[in-house]
C-alpha cells in the first residue's frame, strides 16, 4: 500500500485543546505530528463529523505551543481517534 502522506509525522504527546462555536471545547492529546496536520487522541467526547472546522490550541506541560488557536479541518474520525489537518494547506 503506498503512503500518499506529504509531511513526515513526529511522535508527540502534546495536550489538545479543541474549540467550536457550536460544539463547545473538547480536551485531547496529539500523538503525532507534522507540517500538514496532527492525530488527536479526544478524551471522553462524541467525534465532530469529518469537514467539521475546529480552533487548536497545542500545550505542553508548562505554557502552550502556539499563541493562538489555529483551524484545523476533521479528515478522518475512528473510535476516540481524529485526523486534523491544518486548514489552507
Amino acid at each position: 500500500m503506498e503512503d500518499r502522506r506529504l509531511y513526515e509525522r513526529t511522535q508527540t504527546s502534546f495536550k489538545v485543546v479543541l474549540t467550536h462555536p457550536s460544539i463547545g471545547t473538547i480536551m485531547g492529546t496529539a500523538r503525532d505530528i507534522s507540517d500538514g496536520g496532527a492525530q488527536v487522541v479526544i478524551d471522553n467526547h462524541a467525534l465532530p463529523p469529518v469537514g467539521t472546522v475546529l480552533n487548536v490550541l497545542f500545550k505542553k506541560a508548562v505554557g502552550q505551543v502556539n499563541e493562538k488557536p489555529v483551524p484545523m479541518k476533521i479528515v478522518y474520525a475512528q473510535r476516540n481517534v481524529i485526523g486534523l489537518k491544518f486548514e489552507g494547506r
